[in-house]
């Protein structure tokens, strides 16, 4: 078995980085700024692509090239089945909601951009990668990115999925461990809820074990020390996440960075309030709320996301972080208010050296 740093080198060489360490594509908070700035250190930038539609996912890569030549992932997110809608039941959340800010109107019509069109415009993009969360690629997309020479790498919570994601084609999987913030990567929103909760320390290991391609770490990477515990746990990279939020790069609220500077470990939440899928997120007075035991059940996703819009936007605006959407993976508050550049090679220097 090769040692962890071999190891590290070669998934590096074979995607043309300097460095093992992707940046996390976190949708709503992956600027073109920050991607370029990971991938002028030598690792790979990333773009969340779910909010965009297929101009947007364009527009966003021109900007990045505009800025970086180095390499780039795309994500986007599978879309689960179209969901069931209780009017009653989104008439309460809408109700629950005004309690902290404006009123939301009901949503109708298209909840989403259109998927096939998304993933025509990552293959116009060329990416040196693209990734997905929440499901697998058809067998149609996967044979049209390797048409393409455009590498796949699968986001996995569990075991069973990263077994599927090699199945299908994935050329790498992505083992998003609970500690990870943001939305959980499981296939069905019923596994996101119930099942798609194993740590890192777990994950890493039965996915490296029982799969041929590399694993991609992701989840509580917030330094070299955890960056080099993923590689001898058998990671072939690691992908920072909250770890950037806080770079000028990122260009988050001031509310939002100060609160993840402050963030304890136990300070992160799993909660369907904001989206309608399970979400980490910092707790606040609403996430309290919303998980207290007299309160109305969040819509499905896509819905709660079209509901909550209203109160993200104005709690944002406000700077409260008794509202806000509070994106944060249990190791925030070891995020640096540095540059992206500096932090990524910083990351490796140190994982370097641990691992001797």
């Amino acid at each position: 078995m090769p040692s962890p740093l071999s190891r590290a080198r070669a998934f590096a060489d074979r995607f043309g980085l300097s460095l093992p360490v992707l940046m996390a594509p976190m949708a709503g908070s992956s600027p073109p700024a920050l991607a370029a700035a990971v991938a002028e250190a030598g690792g790979m930038g990333a773009c969340g692509a779910m909010p965009f539609d297929a101009d947007g996912i364009a527009s966003w890569m021109a900007r990045f090239r505009q800025m970086s030549s180095g390499a780039v992932q795309l994500n986007l997110w599978v879309p689960d089945d179209a969901p069931h809608r209780d009017p009653a039941a989104e008439a309460a959340q809408a109700a629950f909601l005004s309690g902290f800010g404006p009123a939301p109107d009901i949503p109708e019509g298209p909840l989403l951009h259109d998927f096939d069109a998304q993933f025509a415009a990552v293959l116009a993009a060329r990416p040196n990668a693209a990734s997905s969360i929440m499901g697998l690629f058809r067998p149609d997309q996967v044979a049209a990115l390797k048409a393409a020479g455009i590498a796949w790498f699968a986001t996995a919570t569990t075991l069973a999925e990263g077994l599927a994601a090699e199945a299908a084609g994935a050329d790498a999987v992505i083992a998003q461990g609970a500690e990870a913030g943001g939305h959980r990567g499981a296939f069905t929103p019923a596994d996101a809820q119930a099942r798609a909760h194993v740590g890192a320390f777990a994950l890493i290991p039965a996915l490296a074990d029982a799969l041929r391609v590399p694993v991609i770490a992701a989840g509580g990477i917030a330094c070299g020390r955890t960056a080099a515990a993923a590689l001898v746990l058998g990671a072939a990279a690691v992908m920072p996440g909250t770890a950037l939020l806080r770079t000028p790069e990122a260009a988050i609220a001031p509310a939002w960075s100060d609160a993840l500077a402050r963030a304890r470990p136990e300070a992160t939440v799993l909660t369907r309030a904001y989206t309608g899928r399970p979400c980490r997120v910092l707790s606040n007075r609403f996430t309290d709320a919303a998980q207290a035991p007299d309160a109305p059940p969040p819509a499905p996703y896509p819905v709660q996301r079209h509901l909550t819009d209203p109160l993200r936007r104005a709690a944002l605006e406000a700077g409260d972080t008794d509202r806000m959407y509070l994106l944060a993976g249990q190791a925030a508050g070891r995020a640096q208010a540095a540059p992206a550049g500096d932090i990524v090679t910083r990351l490796w220097a140190e994982a370097e050296a641990a691992l001797g």
